[in-house]
């Protein structure tokens, strides 16, 4: 799968910043916007040549704050992993994710064609191929530089692999800042807010890259977030592939489909669906192609141990497993079923659009706070919960919380404490599960539930869309 061309393909420009007044369709917006040309189409007398910055450029100066926040996340994870908590815990070993380390060498059968293996011991992979693919890179240059994929252990303290796995995982993992940004932008949030939002997402992204190793998770919300920008700006078909290659990196984003099928018109949903299916069904039919058995057994039981991991009050609901696992999948359709459920609440309060436009500011926020509410619905309903589950729903809802400065210091407030009391080793059922579902309700709440009814069309010929608060 290829996301960097994607990606950089979706560049916003003046017409996709909230307000303008030009569109894609009309190449002299830019140039009468600096003043180059009159309205006649002509240069205004006097007027300089504005300079050109070329594109890569203006895209650093838009996403500053990401780029800083992912540079100061990579320098704060490698010095915390291989010095400060080493040091602090009085040993030699660095303290590494191991949960990456089975990814990697599921990264490393996948570059070797050994697709059968992409799913059996001891890759203990269990979400969609795509969580391999988008370290393959990595284990390929690793190969290349001949270090070892071994994982950490008493012969092996200190893997010199991390030192190119570890920068590469957390710089893949702020996809999801950069898509938090330019879903701020589109809101017309001020500069200092999405500063703000920025800082308050890396922290929250510790949890998922460097504490855990899980990058999977924060590319896959990540395409979900540029999927909704697509979206909004009346790419259906962007947006359907992107959300595609999201559910083949990572299936939690399944949570968010029903919300985003609330904004579209009957006659495009089954386009949309198509296209979203299509990278999973094509990553998925090669693995169980490969080796159906582990392929199946792998992605329908979804196992986890909660005698590692935080047991729930569902726990003794799930099905028992070998090794002391329990299958998390089964239950997790009641999550589904209940964003299902998301969905059409939200339908019922938007009108779909009636021709290609974009959404006034007050739909996307909607979206993105009942898109925030689903992903919310798999901690609340996860017979093994991990602390970096929690992520994704926090990490949206402070987007729709970047309204005003008082809803997001707030609810940043709120998710910092939550993700951090979601480390904790204390293992009961009710108590911590409980104090972590109350958490994501109270910073859903804080930012801000959608009062009023919201529409996303506007009347024809307006050139700007209403900006609803």
């Amino acid at each position: 799968m290829q996301l960097a061309p994607i990606l950089l393909a979706y560049r916003p420009g003046v017409d996709e910043l909230p307000g303008a007044a030009g569109s894609a369709a009309d190449p002299h917006t830019d140039r009468l916007m600096t003043g180059e040309f009159t309205g006649a189409g002509e240069r205004a007398p006097g007027a300089r040549a504005p300079r050109v910055r070329r594109w890569p450029a203006r895209w650093a100066s838009r996403r500053l704050f990401p780029l800083l926040a992912s540079a100061i996340l990579i320098l704060a994870g490698m010095v915390t992993t291989t010095l400060i908590e080493p040091q602090a815990l009085g040993t030699t070993a660095w303290s590494l994710p191991d949960d990456l380390w089975g990814t990697l060498l599921a990264a490393q059968r996948l570059l070797h064609l050994n697709l059968g293996g992409l799913y059996t011991q001891p890759t203990g992979l269990i979400t969609f191929p795509g969580a391999a693919v988008i370290l393959v890179p990595i284990v390929a240059v690793g190969e290349a530089a001949g270090l070892s994929l071994s994982p950490q252990g008493p012969n092996n303290p200190q893997p010199a692999l991390w030192l190119l796995a570890g920068p590469y995982m957390i710089a893949i993992s702020s996809v999801a800042l950069f898509a938090a940004d330019a879903l701020a932008e589109r809101l017309a949030v001020s500069r200092a807010r999405r500063a703000f939002l920025t800082a308050a997402g890396a922290t929250l992204l510790w949890s998922v890259s460097v504490e855990w190793g899980h990058p999977e998770d924060a590319v896959a919300l990540g395409l979900a977030l540029y999927a909704i920008l697509a979206l909004s700006d009346a790419r259906p078909a962007r947006s359907a592939w992107l959300t595609g290659l999201a559910i083949a990196v990572q299936p939690l984003v399944i949570l968010m489909v029903p919300v985003v099928l609330a904004t579209l018109e009957a006659r495009k949903l089954a386009g949309f669906l198509a296209r979203a299916a299509a990278p999973a069904a094509v990553v998925l039919g090669v693995a169980a192609a490969a080796n159906w058995s582990a392929t199946y057994h792998a992605v329908t039981s979804q196992p986890n141990w909660p005698l590692v991991d935080h047991p729930t009050p569902w726990t003794p609901l799930a099905p028992h497993l070998a090794g002391g696992a329990i299958a998390g999948g089964p239950l997790r359709v009641v999550a589904i079923l209940l964003a299902c459920g998301c969905g059409l609440i939200l339908r019922r309060r938007l009108n779909a659009a009636q021709r290609p436009v974009r959404w006034a500011h007050g739909t996307l926020r909607e979206l993105l706070w009942w898109a925030a509410l689903a992903l919310a619905l798999r901690s609340v309903f996860e017979t093994v919960m991990v602390a970096y589950y929690l992520w994704p729903a926090l990490a949206v809802a402070l987007i729709a919380a970047a309204r005003s400065w008082r809803r997001l210091i707030l609810s940043s407030c709120f998710a910092v404490a939550v993700s951090l009391g979601a480390q904790s080793s204390w293992r009961s059922p009710w108590g911590w599960w409980s104090l972590m579902v109350a958490g994501l309700a109270l910073t859903l709440f804080l930012a801000g539930f959608p009062g009023r009814r919201v529409r996303v069309n506007w009347q024809a010929g307006s050139r700007s869309p209403p900006r609803l608060t």
